[in-house]
């Protein structure tokens, strides 16, 4: 017996109908007011169209704003003779904007009008460039202040089905949320049933959801458009950038995509400005050492070199230099690959190895500039090295990044590079290193009795450092304590523990020492023995005081520097 499906019925005729209006609507345009027509059922809406009229007037004008290309407005109208039609084309054309008018069905018009709700979620899509609207930022700084909050608005977003701009609304509360809780990376990677996603929070990745294939792929394709990469190329790393417009500020995204066994794995690293307004004695830094650090960064010339692994937070601390000695008498040119947080009142350049603009190439280019300080983001190779030295020695002061283990490395490492010792002795004025660590929650942390390892631990390396003469006093702490502090976890911290991070240090000055033994090319061991006399406390030193201090605890300096390792 065949049955018959009236709903499906239905559906057909309700087709019909609208393909013979939209037919009506074509001609109609065409022979009666030689005008294009236009079916916008299936074609998406232009948010920065729809912003140039409200709800309110689109629906009164009985007209519905869709395209917009420069400064003109394709403008959808039931007639272009109405007076609602024309009422709406003068008003826009009053704010600067050329209006084309376009025929369309009272279906399409009503479907521009829809695309109002979605306007509160935000999204004015331009190249590079994704707007989350002040209303959408404001809710999510007050409702994501945990992981718990993210998680939960996540899932919410992912839910939600209903939204023709569903897609627009995902990406946008992600990266709300995680600029709403501080993360420094958003991590999209597949896995063979499910795609996960995770925050990275004071260095430390968290896992937030897990969503379907169909979603990572609606996602992938959004942020390529936005990252300016190929949507083709699914099978080679592509890197690029985009920004998220919050008001007034700019916060820019560096996308990394590699490829994967279940599919490419996206990162989008956060470079938000606010987090780089840091000064320098809110670092973590110690009194005694910031009275080094300021001395050797207010020298009329000099090379001060910042080393540790990628995420140590080197950047971090050269900005903060900059700021530091920033003045309107002082040139200042950066060289970084890439620039990653844009400053006021200096110039900064971005290597281009696909155009031959290398560090070498910019600082020889930066020194034609007639510059007071540079910036070069690292020093990769010999002839970086050599000229960055010379640029020390003429009147410059230069900063940089040098890949060693520790500040004694510093020097063995420029010998490696073919840096003449003898001039090294006169251009560098400081070399340091530095890790970060994890601050424990004020509002949860507790204390906890030390274990005798512990205790063992503290003895040895203040006992060591003691024999070396350095005042370990005078940051407020004694060895002869039996507890510590150590994280638990509240709805503050998102149950983590921890909040916010600071950096433990070590410098290597030059003095008359170091610049003796230089001339013997030594090794990061012999200058380790006479910079433990300068008074200044290496990095497992400056760990076990923020230890006593309650900053931090064993765990977190244990995680970046061997506190078992016998010097």
């Amino acid at each position: 017996m065949v049955q018959f499906d009236e709903s499906d019925q239905i559906k057909r005729i309700n087709n019909l109908r609208e393909s013979e209006e939209e037919d009506v609507v074509a001609m109609l345009a065409q022979q009666q007011y030689g005008i294009p027509s236009v079916n916008l059922l299936s074609q998406s809406i232009d948010n920065d169209a729809i912003r140039l009229l409200t709800e309110e007037q689109a629906r009164s004008f009985d007209v519905g704003p869709y395209k917009l290309i420069d400064k003109k407005l394709f403008l959808a109208v039931r007639s272009p003779l109405a007076t609602g039609a024309l009422a709406a084309k003068e008003l826009i054309e009053k704010n600067g904007y050329d209006v084309e008018m376009v025929m369309a069905s009272e279906k399409s018009i009503e479907k521009v009008w829809t695309h109002y709700k979605d306007l509160s979620y935000a999204t004015r899509s331009r190249a590079g460039g994704l707007d989350i609207s002040p209303d959408v930022l404001a809710n999510l700084s007050k409702t994501v202040k945990t992981m718990e909050d993210a998680k939960a608005v996540i899932n919410q977003a992912i839910t939600e089905n209903d939204s023709s701009h569903h897609l627009s609304r995902i990406l946008e509360v992600i990266i709300g949320a995680g600029i709403g809780i501080g993360a420094s990376d958003i991590h999209v990677e597949p896995m063979e049933n499910e795609v996960e996603l995770r925050f990275r929070l004071d260095g430390v990745l968290h896992v937030i959801t897990t969503f379907g294939f169909d979603t990572y792929k609606q996602i992938n394709t959004r942020i390529k458009l936005l990252s300016g990469l190929k949507l083709t190329i699914n099978s080679n790393p592509q890197d690029g950038r985009f920004s998220a417009f919050l008001g007034t500020d700019e916060i820019s995204f560096r996308t990394s995509m590699i490829p994967g066994a279940y599919g490419e794995s996206i990162v989008l690293r956060i470079l938000n400005p606010k987090s780089i307004r840091v000064q320098l004695n809110e670092l973590g830094i110690s009194a005694p050492l910031f009275e080094i650090f300021m001395k050797g960064i207010k020298k009329p010339n000099g090379m001060v070199l910042l080393t540790g692994p990628t995420g140590s937070g080197k950047t971090t601390t050269l900005y903060a230099f900059l700021q530091q000695i920033f003045s309107p008498e002082l040139k200042i040119i950066t060289i970084e690959d890439p620039i990653e947080y844009h400053l006021d009142g200096i110039t900064q350049t971005q290597v281009d190895h696909i155009k031959g603009y290398t560090f070498l190439e910019g600082l020889r280019s930066a020194l034609r500039q007639d510059p007071d300080v540079i910036m070069v983001g690292e020093i990769r190779d010999s002839e970086t090295a050599k000229i960055a030295v010379e640029s020390a020695l003429t009147g410059h002061i230069v900063f940089s990044t040098l890949h060693t283990n520790s500040a004694s490395g510093v020097i063995p490492r420029l010998i490696d590079l073919d840096v003449n010792p003898k001039l090294m002795v006169s251009a560098l004025s400081l070399a340091i290193a530095q890790r970060l660590v994890r601050v424990l929650c004020k509002n949860c942390k507790h204390e906890r009795l030390m274990t005798e390892d512990e205790k063992g631990t503290v003895h040895r390396i203040w006992d060591t450092a003691v024999a070396n003469g350095k005042n370990m006093e005078q940051f407020g702490v004694k060895p002869d304590v039996t507890t510590t502090w150590t994280a638990q976890g509240c709805d503050q911290c998102g149950n983590t523990g921890y909040k916010g991070r600071l950096g433990i240090f070590e410098v290597v000055q030059m003095d008359a020492n170091i610049e003796h033994i230089i001339l013997e090319n030594p090794t990061e061991r012999d200058i380790k023995k006479i910079a433990d006399k300068q008074g200044t406390l290496d990095m497992r030193e400056d760990g076990i005081v923020k230890i006593l201090q309650g900053l931090t605890d064993f765990e977190e300096v244990q995680s970046v520097v061997d506190l078992s390792e016998i010097k």
